[in-house]
């Protein structure tokens, strides 16, 4: 079964980058929205940054003007740069992909981001 495959997350000092990347470990059609999603213990999981096949992105507020999502369609990769991080973006990371024509997601593992003060 085809997996998502996160990687970039680490530790970091506020105001330092990092650059996460999400690709499937195999062949993978029709992905129509990818996205990257982060939950701390005891928290739902919220959205981070979302860009659809046309290239329409969408970021919380939180995280406006210092992250970017962009993706790659000839290698189903999705990256999220990471600027000025703070650290209350320590969270376990989450990329998402959401499949046209049928209602089917995957998710990857997660990947641990902790930004230390």
């Amino acid at each position: 079964q085809v997996q998502l495959v996160e990687s970039g997350g680490g530790l970091v000092q506020a105001g330092g980058s990092l650059r996460l990347s999400c690709a499937p470990s195999g062949t993978m059609y029709s992905i129509n929205v990818m996205g990257w999603y982060r939950q701390t213990p005891g928290k739902q999981r919220e959205l981070v940054a979302t860009i659809s096949s046309g290239g329409r992105t969408n970021y919380a507020e939180s995280v406006k003007g210092r992250f970017t999502i962009s993706r790659d369609d000839a290698k189903n990769t999705v990256y999220l740069q990471m600027n000025s991080l703070k650290p209350e973006d320590t969270a376990v990371y989450y990329c998402n992909f959401k499949l046209a024509f049928v209602s089917f997601e995957y998710w990857g593992q997660g990947t641990q981001v902790t930004v230390s003060s």
